[in-house]
């Protein structure tokens, strides 16, 4: 059996994430290979490094910290979904134990979530460490610009280092494209090939008894307030918020505080109507067949706009919204992206262990 080395975001406490990770895992498990995440959580010494190395704004390490103060720390949560569903190395903190670590598998796999994403770039996302067979599935850049010089021309020597190559977006497939003359396949997120029964599996079964509409949000706008106060006016539902922002904290309707990522899964699919800016939030509520009011969190002027995820999803869909969809069209549509996600995951892992054989690298 072969062994497939896994690098995406395991760490950064963040729900679509950490089920993004699980359905990869899931995917290639089923395919038949014995499958598991590098654990990589980078010392402090390693982030400053790859600060300094990549070119990244150190707004983005205050950014940060912001952002975990306000969404507040949950003990067992985050952690206990990885230790009880996620399969991982033993903890690599720099890149010589990433270097060690990869000596290990047959061949690496890269991916989903924004793990390609020029703003917070970090090679070892590019599997910059492993000399063996790679590929990309489906990593996104989430933005629709060019990079500067420099990191449009570190990205693309790493890009050329993989055996096979896919993104997220068709805008990230473009400016792959423009760096490197090599037009990598567009694939759903791993979340997409698992079907609503296989989250269904994990779902924590409490549900609150009222019919509501749930919140969550990763932006902090006031204005998301006044949309989500006329969608429960106009459906008569009471509002739940799993607090993520102060906004949302401030917003005086009822919070769901400490939610782990399965009762995060089950608050969704007990809503009656979904209102988030969240990639992964409008991916599940699809997947569960939730109508879903989508706020685009960035202006599309911004250059760091990331509103391509969304523009993407809907597109994958067939869909201009998930308010009020035919379902039937959107199921037939996840059936068939997952068909295609699966079909070329397998094909192109194969490959890239075939190649490998071939010259003697496995």
């Amino acid at each position: 059996m072969k062994r497939i080395g896994v690098m995406t975001f395991l760490h950064n406490d963040n729900y679509g994430s950490i089920l993004q990770a699980w359905a990869l895992q899931q995917v290639l498990t089923d395919l038949g290979y014995e499958t598991e995440h590098i654990d990589y959580a980078p010392s402090r010494q390693e982030k400053i490094r790859n600060l300094l190395m990549s070119g990244n704004s150190p707004r983005l390490i205050l950014e940060g910290m912001r952002k975990r103060s306000a969404a507040g720390k949950m003990h067992g949560g985050f952690d206990g979904f990885r230790s009880r569903y996620i399969a991982t190395s033993m903890p690599c903190h720099d890149h010589k134990a990433l270097i060690r670590q990869a000596d290990r598998y047959d061949v690496l796999v890269c991916g989903s979530d924004q793990i390609w994403s020029p703003v917070w770039l970090n090679p070892a996302y590019f599997l910059d460490f492993a000399s063996g067979p790679k590929v990309a599935y489906a990593p996104s850049l989430g933005v629709k610009e060019l990079p500067s010089l420099r990191k449009q021309k570190r990205m693309a020597r790493l890009v050329k280092r993989f055996n096979a190559v896919s993104v997220r977006e068709q805008e990230g497939a473009a400016l792959i494209s423009r760096m490197t003359g090599r037009a990598p396949d567009v694939l759903p997120d791993p979340v997409i090939l698992l079907p609503k029964e296989r989250w269904q599996c994990i779902m924590d079964i409490r549900l609150p008894q009222e019919k509501y509409l749930l919140c969550y949000f990763i932006g902090d706008h006031p204005d998301y307030w006044r949309h989500v106060g006329a969608v429960a006016s106009r459906e008569g539902l009471a509002v739940r918020v799993i607090p993520r922002t102060e906004g949302a904290r401030q917003s005086g309707y009822t919070l769901e505080e400490d939610v782990p990522p399965e009762r995060w899964l089950a608050l969704l699919n007990g809503a009656a109507h979904v209102v988030t800016d969240s990639f992964h939030g409008a991916s599940f509520s699809a997947i569960l067949n939730r109508s879903c009011t989508i706020l685009r969190r960035y202006r599309e002027e911004d250059p760091e706009s990331k509103n391509s995820r969304i523009d993407q999803l809907l597109r994958n869909l067939g869909v201009e919204s998930l308010e009020a969809p035919e379902w039937t069209q959107v199921n037939a549509r996840l059936g068939e992206l997952a068909a295609q996600g699966r079909s070329w995951l397998k094909g192109a892992v194969s490959q890239a262990a075939q190649e490998a054989a071939a010259a003697g690298k496995t």
